[in-house]
C-alpha cells in the first residue's frame, strides 16, 4: 500500500474542502465544522430594506426588568457633541446621551485607506451605538432629552476632558459624565442617580451596545474572521454567538452573574462595557429591529432615598485588539482577540513576536525572524521527514517496477512494497509523522498573524506598506508559487501519472488563494518554503550521493 500517496490525497482533498468551508461562510451559509461559532450574517441587509435609524431603537427589555418608557412630547431633534482626543474622535447625541459615532484616528478604513475606521455609526448603511439609561419607573433613559454642561470638547494640551449631560423625569435625575484620556481607548461612563422626589426608588443600569449583523466592509472571501456578540463570566468563560442566532433564539449564553462583560468584536476590533466586578447583573442578547442585535448588561443601582444619589461607573472599551491593553482592563478580556482551540500554543507565540519586535522595531522582520526560529526549533524533524522523502525518492524506478509486475494483483503489490520498505529500511510514514507534529504549531501561528491588530497599516519594505492587506504588486504570491513548486519537484514523483498531475497543479491552486491573503501570512509562509527548499535540497543531495544525511 501507498501510504505516502494517500497522505498526499488527503491532503490535497482537505486543502480544497476548507476552501470550499471558508466561501460558504463569507456568503452567510451554514459552515461544515463551525456553524455556530463563526456563522456570520451576508453583508446585505436583511430583507425589508436598510437597518433600523438610532431613534427606531425600541427600548430595551429583560427578563425581571421593566420596560423604560419615553416621556410623552421629548424632543427627538438632539445636539450632537464631538469630542476629539489623540486617539479618536466622539460624537454623543444629547437625545438619550448615546454614542452614535466614534472614529479611530490612529487605524485606516479597511476599503479607504485615506479614510479613518470608523466603528460606531448611525447612517443608513451602518448602525452600531452604545446607549445606557435607567429602568424601573418613569426615569431617563437612551431616547430621554439631555442638556449639556459647558467645558472643553477637545483634549488639546491636557490628559483628560469631561462631557457631562443631564435629564430629569418624575423626579429622578440621571447625571452621565463621559470622561476621555490622553493615550487611551477606554472612556469612562458615570451614571449618577439623584432622587428629587418624596419616595424611595429602585432603579436598573442598563448599558447596551447595538449593531446590524451585517459583516464589515472589506471582508476577504478566502479567509473567515468572526463578528458579533461575545459575553464573559469567570464561570462560563468566553462565550461567542452569531447574529443568526440571536435572529433564531438559539443564542445560548450566562444570563446572570456579578463579574464579566459584554462586547461585540470583529476583525481586529472590539467594543466592550466592563461593569465593575462582584457587582450583580441580568445579561441579555436580543433581536430588537429588522437586522439590527443587541448584547448588554442590567445592573441594580439600589436603593436610593429622597434627597440621596448613588453612582455606577461602567467604563466602555472600543478600540483595537491590543493586547497589552485589553489584559490591563479586564479578566478574559483579551480573549477577543481569538486565535480558536489554539489559544494554548498562539498566545505564546505572540508573545515571542511581541519580544522580537520590541528588538527590531518592523513587524515584517519580527516574522521573518521568528519563522526562522520556528523552523530551528522544529529542524530535527523537519530533516527526519526529508529523510524519509529523500530515500523514498532514490528507490521511486524499484517501486514502479512493482506496479508494473503486479498490477492486476493488488494483494501481490502491497506485499512487495512493504518487503521493500523492510529490505531499503524505510518507514513510509517517516515523512509525515513529523509533520503532523508541527501542524498545530503552524495553525496557531497562522491565526496570530490574521488576528493580530498589530499587523494592519504596518509596513514591511519597499512595496508593502500594510502587512494586514494583500500585496498590491503580488510579488510574494509570485514567490510563493515559484517556492511550491520548487518543493514539489524536491519531493517523490508519484508513479501515477494523473497523481503527478495534480501535485504539479497543487502550487497554482493554492497560488491563487495567496493572492487574497493578508501579506504578512504569504511572508511567513515565503520564508517557510525558503528555508525547507535549502533544507531539504542539503539532505537530498546528501543521501543520493550516499554521504550520511
Amino acid at each position: 500500500m501507498d501510504i505516502q500517496r494517500t497522505v498526499l490525497w488527503v491532503v490535497f482533498s482537505l486543502s480544497l474542502l476548507l476552501l470550499w468551508d471558508n466561501w460558504m461562510r463569507y456568503n452567510g451559509k451554514q459552515s461544515l465544522f463551525f456553524p455556530s461559532a463563526t456563522q456570520q450574517q451576508s453583508a446585505q441587509p436583511a430583507a425589508g430594506g436598510e437597518p433600523a435609524r438610532r431613534n427606531d431603537v425600541p427600548q430595551v427589555s429583560a427578563p425581571a426588568a421593566a420596560t423604560p418608557a419615553v416621556p410623552a412630547g421629548a424632543d427627538r431633534s438632539g445636539e450632537v457633541i464631538t469630542i476629539t482626543t489623540d486617539l479618536v474622535r466622539a460624537e454623543i447625541d444629547t437625545v438619550g446621551g448615546e454614542l452614535q459615532r466614534l472614529e479611530l484616528l490612529k487605524h485606516k478604513d479597511t476599503v479607504d485607506q485615506n479614510k479613518n475606521m470608523v466603528l460606531f455609526d448611525s447612517g443608513n448603511a451602518h448602525v452600531y451605538l452604545a446607549q445606557t439609561g435607567l429602568i424601573g419607573g418613569p426615569f431617563p433613559n437612551h431616547k430621554t432629552a439631555f442638556s449639556v454642561r459647558p467645558g472643553p470638547r477637545s483634549l488639546d494640551g491636557n490628559e483628560e476632558l469631561q462631557l457631562v449631560l443631564e435629564s430629569e423625569q418624575g423626579g429622578v435625575k440621571l447625571v452621565k459624565t463621559y470622561t476621555f484620556r490622553r493615550g487611551e481607548y477606554t472612556i469612562g461612563i458615570r451614571h449618577e442617580v439623584i432622587n428629587n422626589g418624596v419616595q424611595p426608588i429602585s432603579p436598573s443600569l442598563y448599558v447596551q451596545l447595538v449593531r446590524d449583523g451585517n459583516a464589515p466592509a472589506g471582508e476577504s472571501a478566502f479567509y473567515s474572521t468572526f463578528t458579533g456578540p461575545v459575553v464573559y463570566t469567570e464561570a462560563d468563560k468566553f462565550q461567542k454567538m452569531s447574529f443568526e442566532d440571536i435572529e433564531e433564539g438559539k443564542a445560548r449564553h450566562a444570563t446572570k452573574s456579578d463579574n464579566g462583560w459584554v462586547a461585540l468584536v470583529q476583525h481586529y476590533f472590539v467594543s466592550a462595557f466592563l461593569p465593575p466586578q462582584n457587582t450583580a447583573r441580568e445579561i441579555y442578547t436580543k433581536k430588537i429591529d429588522n437586522n439590527l442585535y443587541a448584547v448588554g448588561s442590567i445592573l441594580q443601582v439600589g436603593t436610593v432615598e429622597p434627597g440621596k444619589s448613588a453612582t455606577v461607573n461602567v467604563p466602555l472599551y472600543s478600540g483595537p485588539q491590543e493586547s497589552d491593553r485589553l489584559e490591563k482592563l479586564a479578566p478574559g478580556l483579551e480573549l477577543v482577540k481569538d486565535y480558536g482551540w489554539l489559544t494554548v500554543i498562539a498566545k505564546p507565540i505572540f508573545w515571542l513576536m511581541e519580544q522580537i519586535h520590541k528588538v527590531l522595531g518592523n513587524w515584517g522582520w519580527t516574522i521573518i525572524v521568528l519563522t526562522v526560529l520556528i523552523k530551528l526549533a522544529f529542524f530535527p524533524l523537519s530533516a527526519a521527514s526529508y529523510r524519509s522523502m529523500a530515500k523514498m525518492k532514490t528507490v521511486t524506478p524499484k517501486m514502479q517496477a512493482i506496479r508494473d509486475r503486479h498490477k492486476n494483483d493488488p494483494q501481490k503489490m502491497n506485499q512487495a512494497m512493504m518487503e521493500l520498505y523492510k529490505t531499503e529500511k524505510i518507514n513510509p510514514l517517516g515523512g509525515c509523522l513529523p509533520i503532523l507534529v508541527q501542524i498545530p504549531v503552524f495553525i496557531a501561528l497562522y491565526w496570530v498573524l490574521l488576528a493580530s491588530v498589530e499587523m494592519r497599516n504596518a509596513p514591511w519594505l519597499g512595496w508593502i506598506t500594510d502587512l494586514a492587506s494583500p500585496d498590491p504588486w503580488f510579488i510574494l504570491p509570485v514567490i510563493m508559487a515559484v517556492s511550491m513548486f520548487i518543493q514539489t519537484k524536491l519531493n517523490p514523483t508519484p508513479p501515477d501519472p494523473v497523481q503527478a498531475k495534480v501535485m504539479l497543479f497543487m502550487p497554482i491552486a493554492f497560488s491563487v488563494m495567496f493572492f487574497f491573503f493578508p501579506a504578512g501570512l504569504v511572508l511567513y509562509w515565503v520564508v517557510n518554503n525558503i528555508l525547507s527548499i535549502a533544507q531539504q535540497w542539503f539532505i537530498t543531495r546528501r543521501i543520493e550521493s550516499g554521504k550520511p544525511a
